[in-house]
């Protein structure tokens, strides 16, 4: 039996921060620089809906545009590129394929070697520390 959209709707708002209920089931935008820090060191950030891993801290690295950036996506990230023409604008959104977050855009003005930023909203995301 598959579950109402109204319950898993109340589900995710009982689950997630309203900011990161916003972005992540609203495709909202958190504003630039408004997210606290982020976890240094080894380790991985995971889908904050859904726990997918996503991304590797080796890849992350300061664009100073106000979020996280991300030159790659872990090779086996459920991550789901979509054409999004919000804003006046054409962009590649990344949403997760797990649970359908939204997680923020891709760009191809990033470093070498895949030349890509993934622009991702903090409150999207948990960091998990490599143990040991």
């Amino acid at each position: 039996m598959s579950q109402n959209t109204d319950d898993r709707d109340a589900e995710w708002r009982a689950k997630l921060s309203p900011m990161a209920y916003a972005v992540t089931r609203k495709a909202a935008t958190e504003p630039p620089f408004s997210h606290p820090g982020f976890a240094e060191g080894p380790g991985a950030f995971r889908c904050v809906c859904c726990g997918a891993l996503l991304f590797s801290a080796e890849e992350k690295y300061e664009s100073g545009c106000g979020w996280p950036s991300f030159s790659a996506a872990l090779a086996t990230a459920p991550i789901e590129e979509r054409r999004d023409t919000s804003h006046g604008m054409v962009r590649t959104e990344v949403r997760c394929a797990s649970c359908d977050a939204h997680l923020g855009h891709v760009f191809d003005d990033g470093p070498g070697p895949t030349g890509l930023r993934y622009c991702i909203n903090g409150v999207a995301l948990d960091f998990t520390p490599n143990e040991g």
